[in-house]
């Protein structure tokens, strides 16, 4: 082994805690971007709510899922990266890089390459997104690197080896792959190379009004982590959980606004949540990271319908958890 990897294997191990990491994902708002005085508003309103961490999503696009052509998104530059670990460790908030794949009209689920040409310059061009992301969130402290999200037609591909080491070479702090629901993530081959096991959570949850049901789905999903969690010797970090504060919205939680209009229910949200929460408090889960919250500190209310939790009664439901503190006001 070389100075430079036995180095970073130690810093690695050094950098490598039992810490919690519940709150949420953060997502970039047009007009605050990371470093504005809106988005350092917008995370302090995080902690207040009880986030102990933050997963900042840079996104990578591709225009079709059979392209090879992988570049990175606009969103977010490589200073706005900076500025956002920053911001968030300023806070005390544990910091994860979560890089996600956006396909235009699909979702980074769908990605599948024709030939074996095509396969090997995605997972180049895919890979050294992640180098140069992964470099950045070393030097700015980082404490967890996500090394894909949701990618499931890719997991089976040998390539994936050589990203995860590239991205070891040049990430001393922890690595997690966040897979698509526990179904992908018990097909996942290489949790022997990563720190956790990571996995979004959109199952369908059925009626809106039907809890028993959907508690009997948490239920059996998190029995499925806690085996998998045995068996890997790791242990879980839920990368997503969400569902938007619209009617109809436990039968499918990963469906967007754009895909269906709905009248706004803001109860069933926040009632979902903390179903969510209490299910999932065991200890093989060390973390749970909320789909989503904007830059926007005003971003959500009463009449929003999408997934964030920001000014609407799901943010009492997080309190509770995460604080303890479950007044009514």
């Amino acid at each position: 082994m070389t100075v430079v990897l036995m180095a970073a294997a130690l810093v690695a191990s050094s950098a490598r805690t039992d810490r919690r990491l519940d709150g949420f994902n953060i997502v970039v708002s047009p007009g605050h971007p990371f470093g504005s005085a809106s988005a350092r508003q917008s995370l302090t309103l995080a902690k207040k709510v009880g986030a102990s961490a933050v997963a900042i999503v840079p996104f990578l696009w591709q225009a079709v899922p059979t392209s090879a052509d992988i570049v990175r998104g606009s969103d977010m530059d490589d200073a706005g990266l900076r500025q956002a670990i920053r911001d968030a460790r300023r806070l005390g908030l544990a910091t994860i890089v979560k890089p996600q794949v956006w396909v235009d009209g699909s979702w980074a689920g769908a990605i599948t390459l024709g030939t074996e040409g095509d396969w090997h310059a995605w997972f180049a061009r895919y890979r050294a997104q992640l180098v140069r992301l992964a470099r950045v969130a070393a030097e700015e402290r980082a404490d967890v690197f996500c090394v894909g999200t949701e990618l499931s037609r890719t997991i089976g591909r040998a390539e994936w080896v050589s990203v995860i080491d590239a991205v070891r070479v040049n990430f001393p702090g922890e690595l997690v792959y966040a897979a698509h629901n526990v179904e992908e993530a018990e097909r996942v081959p290489f949790w022997d190379r990563l720190d956790a096991v990571g996995v979004t959570l959109y199952p369908p949850l059925g009626n809106d009004g039907d809890r028993s049901f959907r508690l009997a789905i948490m239920r059996g999903i998190v029995d499925r982590l806690d085996a998998l969690a045995a068996r890997t010797g790791k242990p879980v970090i839920v990368g997503e959980i969400g569902i938007r504060s619209a009617q109809g919205a436990a039968a499918a939680p990963w469906q967007s606004a754009e895909e269906r209009e709905a009248e706004a229910d803001l109860a069933l949200q926040a009632d979902v949540l903390s179903d969510w929460l209490k299910s999932l408090d065991r200890p093989s889960i060390r973390g749970v990271l909320v789909w989503r919250w904007f830059t926007d500190p005003n971003a959500g209310g009463k009449t929003d319908t999408d997934f964030t939790v920001q000014n609407k009664p799901a943010e009492r439901v997080l309190a509770c958890a995460w604080l303890l503190r479950c007044d009514a006001d």
